[in-house]
């Protein structure tokens, strides 16, 4: 079933999100996400971005795959992204290192902004597929990047949080439309309900 996404504003997206507790079945949830990630052509999406402040997130790095780079090592990392789809439940990200690198971020909750955040290039994190094995792995480059940007979601840190204050300023009156639903998507959203 396709969730409506929650739009800038909400405040579930500012919290900090609770555990799953361990070994229950979420399968119906992780379709859902899936389901409504594609139907909003994303490539990641958090539990409070439908609503429910859980540790979870979900991945599918495959858009970035369709990219043609005549660079031939730059087009072999894009091709190996086409099966980078996973599910994330109770991850903990332990370490970030490597150089810092800017990469243009958008997302669900705020559409219609993009804009370059500066994020390490390499990321450890222990966290539970959806079978709820327990994993620990390396990743770098776009699926680092795609991780860390859902991660933050259920930290209740959005992308903007990462600009200076001066392009946050400038940004203020897009993301005040966002909240009052003065935006133009072609997915379901769900915006904060006004004050009158």
């Amino acid at each position: 079933m396709i969730l409506p996404i929650l739009a800038y504003g909400h405040s579930v997206l500012r919290d900090e999100c609770h555990e799953i507790e361990e070994g229950i079945n979420i399968d119906e949830l992780i379709s859902n996400m899936f389901e409504t990630m594609y139907g909003s052509q994303g490539v990641g999406l958090a539990g409070p971005q439908i609503g429910e402040s859980l540790r979870i997130f979900i991945v599918d790095a495959s858009p970035f795959s369709e990219d043609e780079s005549k660079d031939e090592d730059k087009a072999k990392k894009l091709a190996e992204l086409k099966d980078f789809k996973k599910v994330f439940i109770n991850p903990i990200i332990e370490e970030e290192f490597g150089n810092e690198w800017s990469f243009s971020e958008g997302c669900l909750s705020i559409p219609g902004i993009r804009e370059d955040v500066d994020r390490k290039n390499t990321i450890k994190i222990s966290y539970f597929d959806e079978k709820w094995n327990y994993i620990e792995e390396t990743f770098n480059g776009i699926p680092a990047r795609i991780i860390q940007h859902e991660y933050d979601h259920i930290e209740g840190i959005l992308f903007t949080d990462h600009l200076n204050p001066f392009k946050r300023r400038l940004l203020k009156r897009k993301l005040n439309d966002i909240s009052k639903g003065k935006v133009d998507v072609d997915y379901k959203m769900k915006f904060p309900k006004q004050k009158k």
